[in-house]
């Protein structure tokens, strides 16, 4: 007799929308804030079918000011709540950055624990699509750095379900950044299994990286949209005889570094990949850890791969910009040359 199963081929956003239905069922103090969340359901449908199942009161069309989004929600998340705020391209979380860095990362510090604001910014980030100014960013730098702050990225749609409700239920704020890119990617997601929510749960769950492919010759470490094209990379790389094992990160701030020195004292290199900015992004960080971590087990320097020193180009030129698979195996031929 084979088991029954209720996994269901779901798209990024879908996985998403289905993890945010799931959260407010379970808790009625869950609620959605953003530009065009609720009859429309957001610019790429994520929030599609939730107001008119929760009603304008818990999925809550907003002003076109981030600014007053993420003011409202802290205040929201003060008086019990649990807010959810989307902002509806990357390129635009600006507007809220001084909210965010100076009031939301550090209520729960200055009140030595007693105020907690579970607030989720959900942003769309990454490019890929085509999109015009300001709506291709990678700005997740700017929060990891940030103290006070969770931040994360869900790279699989089964991640995607899970982690924006655990991300929820964490007593911390968390960005946490959807690529859209892969937003229409699907995979087996499986609505009816238990999320665990405990706090053991979003320590391992929602911020420990995951191996994805193993392999012996050289770690390849991304998160969010680059994920893929690292599994791209192991593929063409094993024509050629080479094993390279894949790892999620899937969160920036914490980071889950033993995961990932366990893999590079195996492997003995290592390439980090993302679209963001190279210069002091966040590979950076995860490069000197590993190095001080795994100094006497690597053979090659630690490779970072990403977006150039420039501001976001036109469309026309991203996928110059971008870290593709041509840039990903020549990381990975020059780790090896070593």
């Amino acid at each position: 007799m084979t088991a029954t199963t209720t996994a269901t081929p779901l798209p990024l956003a879908k996985a998403v929308n289905a993890g945010l239905r799931a959260a407010m069922r379970r808790d009625s103090t869950v609620m959605l804030m953003g530009e065009d969340i609720g009859a429309l359901g957001g610019v790429f449908r994520v929030t599609d079918g939730l107001q008119a199942e929760f009603g304008s009161q818990r999925v809550v069309d907003t002003p076109l000011a981030e600014s007053g989004i993420v003011g409202t929600a802290i205040g929201l998340a003060m008086a019990g709540y649990r807010p959810v705020c989307e902002i509806q391209f990357d390129g635009f979380i600006f507007p809220g950055f001084d909210q965010i860095t100076t009031q939301l990362a550090k209520l729960r510090y200055r009140s030595s624990g007693r105020v907690e604001v579970p607030v989720v910014i959900r942003v769309p980030f990454g490019g890929g699509i085509g999109s015009i100014e300001h709506h291709s960013e990678s700005p997740e730098a700017l929060f990891a750095h940030t103290p006070g702050l969770r931040v994360v990225a869900p790279a699989t749609a089964a991640d995607a379900f899970t982690m924006i409700q655990q991300a929820i239920a964490s007593p911390d704020p968390v960005l946490f950044f959807e690529p859209k890119a892969r937003y229409w990617d699907r995979e087996d997601v499986d609505v009816e299994a238990p999320v665990d929510l405990s706090a053991a749960g979003i320590t391992t769950g929602l911020h420990g990286a995951r191996v994805v492919r193993a392999g012996r010759d050289a770690t390849l470490v991304g998160y969010g949209p680059t994920v893929k094209t690292l599994l791209r990379a192991a593929d063409v790389a094993a024509t050629d005889g080479q094993q390279l094992e894949v790892l999620d990160l899937r969160s920036l701030s914490p980071l889950d570094v033993p995961t990932v020195a366990e893999s590079v004292r195996r492997t003995g290199r290592l390439v980090v990949a993302h679209e963001a900015t190279t210069f002091l992004g966040p590979g950076a960080e995860l490069a000197a850890r590993v190095t001080e971590e795994c100094f006497y087990s690597l053979q090659a320097p630690v490779l970072r791969v990403g977006g150039f020193h420039t501001p976001y180009p036109a469309s026309a030129h991203e996928e110059e910009f971008l870290p593709g698979l041509d840039r990903v195996l020549d990381a990975v031929d020059r780790a090896l040359a070593y």
